[in-house]
């Protein structure tokens, strides 16, 4: 019984040609289809952009007439396929496979290429069409001749001879014009009445069918292209879409083809105009068109921007190993396919695909930098990656950005002020007002330990020695005191990381400088910004006052309210520009009058530690050097100018600038070295002929430490100098305190106490 219900099931699948139809639409039979097409589509734009020549004239029509033919049959026997098989899976019920699905979608695509083939060349085939029709038409008449001529040489003329000629004579008058529907109807029914009594030989009756049938298909190949390759029917078999996208996003190479399949999609639309069962045709084309764009969208456009997104942000993070890009591996897509589409027409828009994604990861983008400011550089590289990658011509978001990558972050130092000073290493070169606050409490610790016995009774001892010894030294304090002091501190204790009272107290006083350092990089900052603000004023020294011009000249109350906000930013230009440039001299004038003050004698002793304090710094600075070539590269820096800024600083609170120049410092440690070198090239010298290279390797790597010291003490000595320009250390506090009362004096009033005391509430 089942054996008799398959057989039964078998006949009917045959008899409907379902068996045959399903055979057809496997891939390599539409792998067929598509060479044959391609190789017609070759063949086609070959003969069409050839110039014809008037010696073979008649070779080519015949050319073109048999490549426009063969295209209206590969384009009747596809579009038979597609619909046959289509209809069938639908009236029978059977579910499609998805290969089945991407076989008959790329036949609806050849179908379309086929169309568009001939839209392509539209203006050369209309020239060629009427050609060829008449060309044809002079063919049909020479085969009409010649059997007329046949009935005539008979000269047993009977009614029906008489009939048959006339019908000749008629097709003959017929072919003789325009080749309309009329005509040709009119040369078939005279020719089905002529072909009697044996008219034509069987050798020529044959070829005149056929060049009958191709002045039919010729005549009216726009109407027949159009209609052969009408997909309308798809309206109804709109299911497939969804399935195809997925195929182009898998296939990102074919990508061109989508063009070929929404032309498809459009054919429906003509048919939805004449619509009757809703109110207007409208509602149906918007609900169609949003149902396609809903489908395009969710397997195309959201996929692909989704996809691009992560293959920029996997890209740019490519040091986290965060997935395995191996193509060998997980294999590659090149989706950069999809940018090089032109605009896709559906309805009354045009798809760009490209403006579709670059939209979406700037407007990603955007929302994320505003969530997250300080991964502005990270979406900076990440369009850059899109530009090359991709082609993306992508907008740069003109939000108010961290600068991670080049510096520092202003808002992230202001919320962690504690641990920025204990971090920051200040460049001089590279370059607001700080916290007095902060600074209170950095210099409480500070007096705590100037003021500690044990600090203080070796100052003193120091300071004793170079008074009594300084004649004999060449007013020089003698290098080997200070690394005494710096090595003799060490057994007070140290920490459980290793450092002794020494590193701590030059750690805070690297935080102190860096804290000025960080004054003056954000008033730089501040400064360019406003040079650039009012570069186009032209003299800051005479501004004229716009509103009380435009009053003058008794212009709108508009006109003098948008005068007075222009004086007034003019007014705030001016002020930013000018003030606070001495913002250095404003945080001297705060704390020196208590550093002077006599209940903090304790800190008169400062100078006198700098230079212990330098041979410490030097030592810790050549340690983070030599750290960078390691591959731990925990502490490693590079410089540290926060040190000599703190130092220049605090000898301004105490205006002790010409104690420490009395002590000779950097000249003795100059002294010092070179002297050591010196040795060591004559030590070098004595022992070239004793050929002991080891003891050579170890003079050579003296020389080369010696070098390296020499070089870091002079590098400080610049940094100092420098660092003491921004706080006038040319000048004493006396010094700068007649000036004060000079400058006081020639502006008229009694004494420099109130611009004193100005400066010091700022």
């Amino acid at each position: 019984m089942q054996k008799k219900k398959k057989l039964e099931n078998v006949t009917l699948c045959n008899a409907c040609g379902y068996h045959t139809v399903c055979t057809i639409t496997k891939s390599k039979d539409v792998q067929s289809y598509y060479v044959f097409v391609t190789s017609w589509m070759m063949k086609m734009e070959s003969i069409m952009s050839k110039e014809q020549k008037s010696d073979k004239f008649s070779e080519d029509l015949s050319s073109r007439c048999n490549i426009f033919v063969q295209g209206i049959l590969y384009a009747y026997g596809i579009s038979t396929i597609i619909k046959t098989t289509m209809n069938l899976y639908m009236s029978m019920q059977k579910p499609m496979t998805k290969a089945s699905v991407k076989s008959l979608c790329r036949l609806v695509e050849l179908l379309k290429s086929i169309e568009h083939t001939f839209h392509r060349r539209s203006a050369v085939v209309a020239d060629s069409v009427a050609h060829i029709t008449h060309q044809l038409q002079s063919q049909a008449l020479a085969a009409i001749a010649t059997a007329k001529k046949r009935v005539i040489s008979d000269k047993k003329y009977s009614e029906q001879r008489l009939d048959v000629l006339s019908a000749l004579v008629l097709a003959e008058n017929a072919l003789n014009g325009p080749s309309t529907k009329e005509r040709r109807l009119m040369v078939s029914l005279a020719l089905s009445v002529g072909t009697q009594m044996k008219t034509f030989k069987d050798e020529e009756l044959l070829p005149l069918q056929l060049v009958l049938k191709k002045l039919d298909l010729i005549s009216e190949l726009r109407e027949r292209v159009k209609v052969q390759c009408d997909c309308g029917f798809l309206y109804w078999h709109r299911a497939v879409f969804p399935i195809y996208l997925d195929d182009v996003y898998d296939h990102a190479v074919d990508a061109a083809r989508i063009h070929y399949m929404f032309s498809a999609l459009r054919d429906c639309v003509p048919t939805m105009l004449h619509a009757k069962h809703l109110e207007t045709c409208d509602q149906l084309l918007e609900s169609y068109d949003k149902e396609i764009m809903e489908v395009f969208n969710e397997h195309l456009l959201d996929k692909l921007c989704k996809e691009i997104e992560k293959d920029l942000r996997l890209s740019v993070h490519t040091h986290l190993k965060l997935d395995d890009r191996n193509p060998f591996k997980v294999g590659m897509k090149d989706l950069a396919h999809f940018f090089s589409l032109k605009p896709i027409r559906f309805f009354n828009r045009f798809i760009d695909i490209k403006a579709y994604v670059t939209h979406y990861l700037d407007k990603t983008f955007y929302n994320l930098t505003t969530v997250a400011l300080h991964d502005w550089a990270t979406y900076s590289e990440m369009r850059s990656l899109a530009m090359q990658r991709y082609g993306l011509m992508m907008t740069e978001a003109h939000l108010p950005s961290q600068t991670l990558e080049q510096g520092l972050d202003v808002l992230e130092i202001m919320r962690n002020i504690h641990v920025f000073v204990s971090r920051y290493l200040y460049n001089l070169n590279n370059q607001v007002n700080f916290t007095y606050q902060f600074l209170r409490k950095k210099f409480y610790i500070f007096s705590q330990f100037m003021y500690d016995e044990h600090i203080k009774s070796r100052l003193i001892k120091d300071i004793r020695f170079f008074r009594e010894t300084k004649d004999q030294t060449d007013q020089k304090y003698p290098f080997e005191r200070a690394e005494k002091f710096n090595r003799g501190i060490r057994k007070l204790g140290i920490t459980p990381d290793g450092q002794s009272y020494l590193d701590q107290f030059r750690q805070l006083i690297s935080q102190i400088g860096n804290a000025m350092g960080y004054v003056r990089m954000i008033r730089s900052g501040g400064l360019h910004c406003c040079s650039s603000a009012i570069r186009f004023v032209p003299d800051l020294e005479d501004i004229v006052n716009f509103e009380e011009l435009v009053k003058e000249e008794g212009l709108s109350e508009e006109t003098q309210k948008a005068a007075r906000v222009l004086d007034s930013v003019l007014s705030d230009l001016t002020s930013n520009s000018a003030e606070g440039t001495e913002y250095f001299k404003m945080l001297v004038g705060v704390f020196a009058p208590e550093f002077r003050s006599v209940k903090n004698m304790h800190l008169r002793n400062f100078y006198m530690i700098v230079p212990p304090l330098t041979v410490n710094f030097v030592e810790h600075s050549i340690g983070c050097k030599e750290k960078l070539n390691k591959k731990n590269k925990g502490g490693a820096a590079f410089t540290d100018d926060g040190f000599a800024m703190g130092v220049a600083y605090i000898l301004k609170l105490l205006d002790q600038y010409q104690e420490f120049d009395s002590l000779h410092w950097f000249q003795a440690v100059r002294e010092k070295y070179m002297k050591e070198m010196n040795a060591v090239v004559k030590e070098q010298n004595v022992q070239a002929t004793s050929q002991d290279e080891k003891l050579m390797q170890t003079m050579n790597l003296t020389q080369k430490r010696l070098d390296v010291y020499l070089q870091e003490f002079e590098l400080l000595y610049f940094s100092l100098s420098s660092a003491r320009i921004f706080f006038r250390a040319d000048k004493t506090a006396a010094e700068e305190n007649q000036e004060k009362k000079d400058k006081a004096t020639s502006n008229g009033t009694p004494g420099g106490s109130a611009s004193s005391s100005d400066t010091t509430t700022k």
